[in-house]
This record gives C-alpha cells, sequence and structure tokens, in this order.
C-alpha cells in the first residue's frame, strides 16, 4: 500500500464513525473489522428471492391456484407499504409537516391505484371452474382475514366511523374501544347466512388479531389520518383532494374490485357462499351497503348517498 493518504472526504467520515460509536460506548476498529471479512452483498439476498419464490404451497394440483396464491401475496405486500407509509404519519412523536403529510398520502394513493389496477391480473387470471374447485380445499380460509386491510382502515379514520352502517351514529357517543370493536362493519361479513352466529373464519380471525385491533384503535385515537387532518390541515385544499381520492380507492373501487372477482366466480346464488369461507359477500362487499368513509366531512351529501353506486364521483 505504501504511504497512500485517505482523501480528506474519507478521513471526515472515519471521524464521523468514531464518534458515532463512542457515543454508543463502541469500538469502531471492530466495526471495521467485520466490513473487512463480510462478503459483497448479492441482489438475491439482500431480497431473499430464493425464500420469497419458495412461499407458494398450493394444496391442490390445479395450476391456476398458484395465480391466487401469488396475487395475494403481492396485495399484502402493498399493504405493508401502504401502513409503511401511514405509521410514520400516525405513529410519530411529533404532528408531521404538511410537506411530509402529503408526500406519505399520495404514496398511499399511488400504492392503492396499483392494487385497483392489478385486480384484473386475477380476475381474467383464472378459470372459474378450476378456482371453485382449488377454492373448497382452502376453507375456512378467506381474504376477509387480511389483517394488515383492517389495520390500515383503523390508521385512517376514527374507530366508530368503521362500525356497521345502522349503529354507526350510537357508536360516536360510546368511549370504549372494545364495544366499538363489537359493532365494526366487516364481522356483518363473516356472519352465517342462516343463523348469524359467527363463521369459524370470523373466530379465528378475531382469535388471532382482536387486541391488536384494539390497541391499535387506542394507539391512535388522537393521531389518526382524519385526527391529523382536522387538527392541522382542515381546509387545505391540496389534501383534501388527496384524502378525498385514498377514501374512495379504499372504500369504492377496491372493494368494488373484490365484488367484480365475487361475482365473476361466485355468480349470486348463495348456496356457493361456502366458496368464501362462509363471508357474506353480498352484503359485505358493496359499498352502498356499508358506507364506510374515512372523511364523511370531505364528501357532500349527496355524494354520500350514492356511495359507491357510481363509478366515479
Amino acid at each position: 500500500m505504501g504511504n497512500k493518504r485517505f482523501s480528506e472526504e474519507v478521513l471526515s467520515q472515519l471521524e464521523q464513525l468514531e464518534k458515532k460509536y463512542d457515543a454508543m460506548g463502541q469500538d469502531l476498529s471492530a466495526y471495521l473489522d467485520g466490513l473487512l471479512y463480510s462478503d459483497y452483498l448479492t441482489y438475491w439476498d439482500y431480497i431473499q428471492i430464493d425464500t420469497l419464490l419458495s412461499l407458494q404451497t398450493p394444496r391442490t394440483s390445479f395450476p391456476d391456484e398458484k395465480i391466487f396464491i401469488l396475487y395475494h401475496q403481492i396485495t399484502e405486500l402493498y399493504f405493508k407499504l401502504i401502513l409503511n407509509e401511514q405509521e410514520q404519519l400516525i405513529l410519530a412523536e411529533e404532528h408531521p409537516e404538511r410537506d411530509i403529510f402529503l408526500k406519505r398520502a399520495k404514496r398511499m394513493n399511488r400504492y392503492f391505484d396499483h392494487l385497483i389496477d392489478s385486480f384484473d391480473v386475477m380476475i381474467d387470471g383464472m378459470d372459474p371452474e378450476q378456482f371453485l374447485n382449488f377454492r373448497m380445499s382452502l376453507l375456512p380460509a378467506s381474504g376477509f382475514q387480511s389483517g394488515q386491510f383492517r389495520m390500515i382502515e383503523i390508521g385512517s379514520t376514527d374507530f366508530h366511523l368503521l362500525t356497521s352502517n345502522d349503529s354507526r351514529e350510537a357508536m360516536a357517543e360510546v368511549e370504549s374501544v372494545e364495544e366499538i370493536y363489537d359493532h365494526l362493519y366487516w364481522k356483518q361479513g363473516a356472519t352465517e347466512l342462516a343463523t348469524g352466529k359467527k363463521t369459524l373464519t370470523l373466530r379465528q380471525f378475531e382469535y388471532k388479531y382482536s387486541s391488536k385491533f384494539i390497541h391499535r384503535a387506542r394507539q391512535v385515537k388522537t393521531t389518526n389520518l382524519r385526527q391529523l387532518y382536522l387538527n392541522n390541515f382542515e381546509g387545505d385544499q391540496e389534501i383534501t383532494e388527496i384524502l378525498r381520492g385514498l377514501d374512495y380507492k379504499a372504500n369504492v373501487q377496491w372493494p368494488l374490485m373484490h365484488y367484480k372477482s365475487a361475482v365473476r366466480y361466485l355468480q349470486k346464488d348463495p348456496s356457493v357462499i361456502k366458496a368464501t369461507g362462509g363471508t357474506n359477500w353480498q352484503k359485505y362487499l358493496p359499498p352502498r351497503r356499508q358506507m364506510i368513509t374515512y372523511f364523511p366531512e370531505l364528501w357532500t351529501a349527496d355524494e354520500i348517498a350514492n356511495w359507491g353506486s357510481r363509478e366515479k364521483l
């Protein structure tokens, strides 16, 4: 190596690193040893490609089941992207600046756009007969059981606004998160048609996620997206339009894509309801049934009255 000197830039970086590790009571030299002996990073190791591509484990021999699995995995990854942006706003120690709020809300919109536009990949990518056959081997599992989507909902608005339409007004006066939780709209979508009892699909879902949902509802009671808007950006026209877009994408366009899929593959015959894990999709999926909106104050009375009944507002 001879007498080669480090550049001023490298020396400055080393000094900054030394200060960083000194502050943590760590020896910079030991970390440099680790860097010296570590292998070069590869794309496939960093992204965990081999693991990712091994996560599709069909339960049947129908080829289109793999499409079904892959698409739902992609959907969950997009939900994770949305939550990544949302949580940096609703879980932040301080209220976000306008530019930060706007940037992250736009990103959430963009992710929903991709989800909505991509749904045809699954709708047109599976043979209906194959779907109805392999779907029966997956019971009682259902896309209804997406915990990440429920977390997105909880982080977007006040908890009582996620209750069923017929109980929402009463729930607005309720302080107990547990009591509100019992009236969430999606629970009506997983009750047995004949008896009104909770399906196994719903019981499994609640067993796994109830405590997490209730904790998040308490955690973001004053910092969910709606509260951040009302307390910091109310009347800001650009933010208003972005949140209207988010609301419409999440609560009209996204469920309508699911409804379109259910109609195609399950028709409207209650006798095939078992293929959804018992979820009552005919009452649960159409937006006009539940009238869920994260930001009701951003819509006119006419828009609310026609929620989900028009392709565009």
